[in-house]
């Protein structure tokens, strides 16, 4: 079994060595660095490269943003996914165009750590279903980008960015199902994502999908 290099980079020492501690468990995980600042770990960036980072948002000198940001200028294939609370609420727009590949609360389980871990490591996105229930009460910016979905479009965007399902979408817009699956067809067509998580990401870079 490959394998997957992880780094953590959080300035709460404890906190640190309890998620390696937890990672040490997992057959295929290998903490390979773990450092409580931005700067070094983008020093380490200078020869190494993880499969997956494990990063805080909130850190003195230099935050998990701007660490994310220059490290990703470094090596731009990074996974990185944001360690967070739910009041690092304003910070996420930021930590996605920072480049993210996910975020995870930090209160998470050893399971839901996994998951995130291996499915960044595949290639996808990961939101913390916590996380994504109190992103539903934000709203889809419908000022950009008409040009490119349809306004019925960009009301199924908003539905299913918020966690509906087609049946629900169905039921509150009053069309078929079948018309909502040829929307959301269409939107993933359009935005190029393969799933709900990476169409929040990519809805939130293009301005679709607004954090307050």
């Amino acid at each position: 079994m490959q394998q997957i290099k992880i780094a953590i980079v959080d300035d709460h020492d404890l906190f640190r060595e309890g998620i390696r501690l937890v990672l040490g468990q997992i057959e295929n995980f290998e903490v390979v660095f773990d450092t409580s600042s931005g700067i070094l770990f983008l020093e380490f960036l200078q020869n190494s490269f993880p499969d997956v980072v494990l990063m805080d948002i909130n850190m003195p000198v230099i935050d998990g943003i701007e660490t994310t940001r220059k490290a990703i200028e470094l090596q731009a294939n990074l996974n990185v996914i944001a360690l967070t609370m739910f009041s690092d609420t304003t910070h996420y727009t930021q930590m996605i165009n920072a480049g993210i590949k996910g975020f995870i609360l930090k209160k998470s389980n050893k399971y839901e750590l996994q998951q995130a871990i291996n499915t960044v490591y595949a290639g996808g996105n990961y939101f913390s279903q916590e996380i994504l229930q109190k992103m539903a009460f934000r709203s889809v910016n419908f000022s950009y980008g008409t040009d490119q979905m349809t306004q019925r479009e960009l009301e199924v965007l908003n539905l299913v960015c918020n966690g509906l399902t087609s049946q629900e979408i169905s039921d509150k817009l009053f069309i078929s199902i079948k018309t909502v699956e040829v929307h959301r067809t269409n939107i993933f067509q359009k935005s190029a994502v393969r799933n709900s998580s990476e169409l929040i990401l990519w809805a939130i870079k293009n301005n679709y999908f607004s954090i307050e």
